[in-house]
């Protein structure tokens, strides 16, 4: 298992040959720009290779009973290593593509090799080109660390390298009025409410409404 491949190029201020290559999707310059993990105090927002299938695992497992209400049902095969295995290469082939970033948090406080190390997600996808310029946020944090500002930390650090790599102009993001906790999130970081959508999801075998937000580029 290679866990050092996480950490090693983690910098923002000097090239990565380990760098993955997307597009920019400005209207204006279409041009070829790189992705670089990001670190902050407690964090790193990074993209795992397929050799690291086992850590993505065992966050989700964990979590099973944290994340499964607030999101669609998951595919069949979710919780198997190769599931995961195939997902993180998929990942590196949408960001290739200018389709999605996906991203997974993983805490500073442990070793690189720590069997617990993942602890969130944040995925910035649905991206649009052309006039429109937008993606939508999803996110998700580990129950043991829920409370600590981990959320936060990680999309202040996150929203930003989204609207710089894909040269956005809208970053979406939505939740269930019930969620109150996200909602709070959503407002500190910026995100606006603009309408309110019922039956917009099936969630946990449910239609459920959800609340619109949005945080324009600069906002």
């Amino acid at each position: 298992m290679k866990t050092g491949s996480w950490h090693a190029s983690a910098r923002t201020d000097k090239p990565d040959p380990g760098a993955i290559a997307a597009p920019s999707l400005s209207c204006n310059a279409p041009a070829v720009v790189a992705f670089h993990p990001r670190s902050t105090d407690r964090l790193w927002l990074l993209m795992p290779p397929p050799a690291e299938a086992d850590a993505v695992l065992r966050y989700f497992e964990r979590n099973r009973a944290h994340l499964e209400p607030w999101e669609p049902a998951r595919p069949e095969g979710f919780y198997t290593e190769k599931f995961w295995a195939d997902r993180l290469t998929q990942n590196r082939q949408e960001l290739a593509d200018g389709t999605a970033m996906r991203l997974f948090v993983v805490s500073r406080a442990v070793g690189p090799s720590h069997p617990d190390r993942v602890i969130g997600s944040c995925n910035f996808s649905n991206i649009v080109r052309g006039a429109f310029q937008s993606c939508t946020l999803g996110y998700g944090l580990d129950h043991r660390h829920v409370g600590q500002g981990l959320m936060e930390e990680a999309l202040r650090a996150g929203i930003p390298m989204a609207f710089e790599l894909f040269d956005l102009h809208r970053i979406q993001a939505n939740y269930q009025p019930t969620n109150e906790r996200s909602g709070k999130l959503l407002r500190r970081l910026g995100f606006v409410v603009e309408g309110y959508a019922r039956d917009y999801l099936c969630i946990d075998g449910q239609w459920r409404d959800h609340v619109l937000t949005s945080k324009l580029r600069g906002a």
